[in-house]
């Protein structure tokens, strides 16, 4: 039996770790447990129909990672996993111009025909804004799409390994670095430890530059910064709240105690988790032009997660050129918790030499190597 050593548990590492193990290969997880894993920091939105982005390669990853959801969640559950983090309750994509929503319906009505996931498109006035969503601030028109949904990174990711290692994976906390012969990736060492693997798949996000650097290999990515805040309102219960979408990229949600506002995006900042004010300003401004009566919510707390983005800003899948027994996945960004199941199920049918449902020539590593 081939053996195989995933690097990384976040959202992309611990889904490609299911699908291996769920088919039955021997299969161990590595991962450091770095202050500000993404995954860790993620409170997602899965609802890609009407992104602004016009990648069409982009695009396929993120309606696909939409329409991989509800299965992969009613599998965790099968498995003993409730706690998925994953729920459909709708969004409200907001706007105070009723031109630009009226194209976002019909854009949105339009890739219907392709994406039935995308459920009830309804294009909302004022008033039927307001009364939808009593909260939101005046002025306000929309279009709601029934089938939009939020995630909690941390428990999607950790039912996914808990339904990994029910399948016999093996989870290690470690540092690992590649062990590499003439070309070939043997397996990794670990301190003075070492485990060989068949094909390792190196999975891990914002540290994957330090990763190939032994290899000669500079990767032009780099950590995006992202603070995400979570505050809660007294005689709420947001749990099923619509996700709002206003303009830009912010954003509010609601889980079962509290709402997420975010979120920053800050580029070339390292990996300092440091909370600060401007960030916390920027937050706080853009949620309380959209909901007014947060000023009086309680902030619990924020979270810094640093995304994994790349030099062209598009991921990347697939084998490193020149060496054999590494397969690689970077550059999710902001999209990491809409695309990480569906690229995690895409690399595990790869190492498994099963057939793809993406195009590898679409998304080839050599594009963001030097």
């Amino acid at each position: 039996m081939k053996k195989y050593i995933v690097i990384g548990a976040g959202i992309l590492g611990a889904s490609c770790a299911y699908y291996l193990a769920r088919s039955g290969a021997d299969v161990t997880i590595i991962d450091r447990n770095e202050p500000g894993a993404a995954t860790d920091a993620a409170a997602g939105i899965v609802s890609p129909w009407l992104s602004k982005r016009r990648n069409k390669a982009w695009y396929h990853l993120a309606v696909n990672g939409a329409r991989l959801y509800p299965e992969l969640v009613d599998e965790l559950q099968a498995m003993g996993q409730a706690d998925t983090g994953y729920k459909k309750v709708g969004g409200l994509n907001i706007h105070t111009d009723p031109d630009v929503l009226d194209d976002m319906a019909e854009r949105a009505r339009l890739k219907q025909k392709e994406a039935p996931e995308i459920g009830e498109v309804k294009r909302l006035d004022a008033e039927q804004t307001k009364a939808f969503f009593p909260m939101l601030a005046d002025g306000y028109e929309a279009v709601y799409l029934s089938g939009a949904a939020r995630v909690d990174g941390r428990a999607l990711k950790t039912a996914l390994l808990n339904a990994a290692q029910a399948h016999g994976a093996k989870f290690v906390q470690a540092h690992a670095d590649l062990d590499v012969e003439a070309g070939q990736v043997k397996g990794v060492k670990l301190g003075s430890d070492y485990m060989a693997a068949d094909q390792v798949i190196a999975a891990n996000g914002a540290w994957m530059r330090d990763t190939l650097v032994p290899l000669g290999v500079t990767f032009r990515g780099w950590p995006q910064k992202g603070q995400i805040m979570h505050v809660q309102l007294d005689d709420t219960e947001p749990s099923d709240w619509p996700v709002i979408n206003p303009p830009g990229r912010h954003y509010v949600l609601g889980f079962r105690d509290r709402l997420v506002i975010g979120a920053t995006r800050d580029d070339w900042k390292g990996f300092n988790t440091d909370v600060t004010v401007d960030g916390a300003h920027e937050i706080l401004s853009q949620a309380l032009n959209v909901i007014p009566a947060l000023k009086d919510a309680r902030i619990l707390e924020t979270r810094v997660g640093f995304r994994p983005v790349t030099v062209d800003a598009m991921p990347v899948i697939g084998t490193l050129p020149g060496y054999e027994g590494l397969l690689l996945a970077n550059g999710l960004g902001s999209s990491g918790i809409t695309i990480g199941p569906f690229v995690g199920q895409q690399l595990a049918r790869w190492a498994l030499d099963q057939q793809l449902d993406i195009d590898p020539d679409r998304y080839v590593v050599s594009t963001v190597l030097r």
